[in-house]
């Protein structure tokens, strides 16, 4: 009888992995609003749907809002299909990010999905970028187009996390892979985080280094979330250790990998819609960061975009501005 239940846990635990390995909610639990977050700020804000399970947040000239889990997670799968707010969006900023900075001031971890609103005609971007042990001063960000209209529907957007690697989805394509390495030490996001979701006011930034503000005329503007994931190691906040993660061993064993298909459907996705990438910025860096694999072709390409940032012909007049989470590298382009 044991042997049949050790099996049973092993052939769950497998499924499991490789749901997790493809980048897809598939069938993984989806928790109402209630059973898995709470009110972060701007309450007034955020309004839960019938379902219980969907919940839009939104901006106007009095605040912003969001919404951040119950649980700390020391890795696993997390995910939300979004829908953005459209027309007018310039200064609008709606991220979904991993952090630990409530618990940890000056050394926090943290994942993001940035999403930057845009003056009418110009398309949203999205921005990720990580950050491990407060490294906040060695920006990782990377920055793409879609090849779709966020603001008309739902996509999915999903974050993988490991011991040894870090994958960012958007419709369950891999868009951007992070593999710890020696070098990276501790700015390799290893501690418990919790998972947020908010709309604010980047106008100081966002936009064209912040030359195109927030204009509360088109407001509100309205975020929509559903299909929320939270499939990780639960730890305990005051133990800092997780005895479901060390029984199950279930997310040790995530390959460490992608495969040959989604591979090729990342290279495709970055090739077309990458716009920025912090290992090529020649202005920020002298030479690139230690875990940066560079690529001739995309060196190349994003040189042909932006010569100034990608050849270090000559140095921008932007500056860096920190937020209330962290500081990040302007979004310059429109």
């Amino acid at each position: 009888m044991a042997k049949l239940v050790n099996l049973f846990v092993h052939v769950l635990l497998t499924c499991c992995v490789l749901v997790l390995a493809s980048g897809s909610s598939g069938n993984l639990p989806i928790l109402s609003f209630d059973e898995g977050y709470s009110h972060l700020f701007g309450e007034n804000n955020l309004m839960i749907h019938r379902d219980g399970k969907s919940v839009h947040i939104s901006l106007d000239e009095r605040t912003g809002a969001g919404f951040v889990s119950q649980d700390l997670y020391l890795h696993g799968f997390f995910s939300a299909s979004i829908k953005l707010p459209a027309d007018y969006t310039a200064g609008v900023v709606v991220a979904f990010y991993m952090s630990n900075g409530d618990i940890y001031e000056k050394n926090h971890d943290e994942l993001d999905f940035e999403f930057l609103g845009n003056i009418r005609g110009k398309d949203w971007r999205i921005q990720t970028n990580i950050y491990g042990n407060g490294s906040t001063s060695v920006g990782r960000e990377e920055r793409y187009g879609l090849w779709f209209d966020p603001s008309e529907d739902f996509h999915q957007y999903s974050i993988l996390w490991t011991e040894n690697q870090i994958t960012f989805y958007v419709d369950n394509v891999p868009i951007r892979e992070i593999k710890r390495t020696k070098a990276m030490g501790g700015d390799f996001p290893s501690k418990p985080m919790s998972l947020y979701s908010t709309i604010w006011d980047g106008s100081d930034w966002a936009t064209n280094g912040g030359k195109y503000r927030v204009n509360y005329k088109y407001a509100p503007y309205v975020a929509e979330f559903s299909e929320l994931v939270l499939h990780g190691c639960t730890v305990d906040p005051i133990e800092q250790s997780s005895t479901k993660c060390d029984n199950a061993q279930s997310f040790k064993s995530i390959p460490t990998g992608i495969t040959s298909e989604q591979r090729t459907k990342m290279e495709g996705f970055r090739k077309k819609h990458m716009q920025y990438s912090y290992c090529y910025d020649k202005i920020r860096y002298k030479a690139p960061p230690s875990e940066c694999v560079i690529d001739p072709q995309e060196a190349e390409r994003l040189r042909g975009f932006d010569p100034v940032t990608f050849g270090g012909s000559r140095r921008r007049h932007g500056k860096r501005h920190h937020r209330s989470r962290s500081s990040r590298a302007e979004a310059t382009s429109i």
